[in-house]
């Protein structure tokens, strides 16, 4: 049986830097769940529960069958408020998001279905019913290493714009955060995050986001 750790097949999307960086992301799949609301209410907590189990049983399951062994991947999420890049810090309530966890390329539709269900047995409370198989595919994107509180992590998202702006690109894709770091063992201090656009420019194609972009600032 194949032992596959995806963050180091995929280094240059799953580590950074505090320099920001241009890098090409493939199409990847996910689990992935939708949302809006404040993070730090029920919602979003049953809807993150959800995709750690679902992920959890799909890894169990390929490991059981000897089809192939991995850690489970970061936590990510997609964040966006209509029409704007950041997030109105005053009104959480409003923030839209889509939690992703990377899944290896056997996870099939059946193999998740089946993950699923298992979930849903053992986490009733969470909200499985929700989450579903995704292929994501971001293209040419922009990046950076973020170290603190992800209240404070505004100064790193405008060394990011300003970087892209300065090679020529623009912003096409939603706020995309990467979490190396799990907040409950972990200092806020020294919380590790990646922050990424999706990016158009010179001899970028457009990236494929789900749904409609929002506009630049």
């Amino acid at each position: 049986m194949p032992r596959t750790d995806f963050k180091k097949q995929y280094r240059n999307l799953y580590s950074a830097t505090a320099a920001p960086a241009v890098v090409d992301v493939p199409p990847l799949r996910f689990l992935a769940v939708d949302g809006v609301g404040d993070p730090s209410g029920p919602a979003y907590r049953r809807a993150v529960e959800a995709l750690y189990a679902t992920s959890y049983a799909l890894r169990f399951a390929l490991k059981h069958d000897a089809v192939v062994e991995y850690p489970v991947m970061p936590l990510e999420g997609l964040w966006w408020a209509p029409g704007r890049h950041d997030l109105p810090m005053e009104d959480r309530d409003a923030w839209h998001w889509t939690m992703m966890i990377m899944q290896p390329p056997q996870a099939d539709a059946g193999r998740v279905a089946d993950a699923l269900a298992v979930a849903a047995r053992r986490r009733p409370s969470t909200a499985v019913d929700r989450v579903e198989l995704r292929e994501f595919a971001e293209g040419p994107s922009v990046q950076v290493l973020h170290t603190g509180p992800y209240a404070q992590e505004w100064p790193a998202v405008e060394r990011l714009l300003s970087f892209a702006d300065a090679h020529g690109y623009r912003i096409c894709g939603r706020h995309h955060e990467i979490y190396l770091s799990n907040p409950a063992r972990t200092a806020p201090e020294r919380l590790r995050t990646i922050l990424r656009y999706a990016v158009t420019g010179p001899g970028a194609a457009p990236s494929a986001t789900p749904g409609e972009p929002p506009a630049a600032p």
